[in-house]
């Protein structure tokens, strides 16, 4: 079976470059959105999140990736228990995450900026395909910094897998990344609440 990345970013910096190259290593791409998008546009093929989960986006595009036909296929460890509720449920495993969040400290940094706006930028299917990545570092590579594309597809060529060494690195990554955008939202609705 071939192995499965979803792609799921608000910055797109270096997506095309690293979806060639999984996909000249035979991966099947899952996107959603606007990261689907950018993919077709470069003649790479790719499946929407909705033929995965049978499900259309909705509420503006806010509900796209939360279903367990993405989150089964993360969150399965290599169980005989976990393998066999996938198999039943239909569900085919996800081995690599690629997701960055939208910009919701650039844009409470700009003047004026509503708490209506503000909000619409705090992500959760994002922050949900992280945490649900790094929590399983056992076995699924998870990339929320750009800057890491390049590596992970040199280890992906190389030896056809990630070390877990870097899947855990790249764990801490991601749990710092949500980490730090709580810690903004927080910051920002304490402040909104005093005002």
């Amino acid at each position: 079976m071939n192995k499965r990345a979803i792609l799921s970013v608000y910055d797109k910096t270096g997506l095309v470059a690293l979806a060639q190259g999984l996909v000249d290593l035979g991966w099947e791409l899952v996107a959603s959105g606007g990261s689907a998008r950018e993919l077709r546009q470069a003649g790479l093929p790719v499946l929407d999140v909705a033929d995965v989960t049978q499900s259309p986006e909705m509420l503006g595009g806010r509900v796209k990736t939360l279903h367990p036909a993405i989150h089964g296929g993360i969150l399965a460890q290599d169980t005989p228990s976990d393998q066999a509720d996938l198999a039943v449920q239909g569900i085919v495993p996800i081995d690599l995450v690629v997701c960055n969040l939208y910009p919701f400290e650039r844009t409470i940094a700009h003047p004026g900026v509503t708490l209506a706006e503000a909000i619409e930028q705090i992500d959760i299917g994002g922050v949900t395909l992280l945490r649900a990545a790094a929590k399983n570092f056992a076995r699924v590579t998870i990339l929320c910094q750009p800057a890491d594309y390049p590596f992970v597809l040199t280890e992906l060529q190389t030896s056809g897998v990630t070390t877990l060494a870097t899947r855990q690195q790249l764990a801490v990554k991601a749990f710092t990344h949500t980490g730090n955008y709580d810690t903004a939202i927080t910051a920002y609705l304490e402040k909104q609440a005093v005002q």
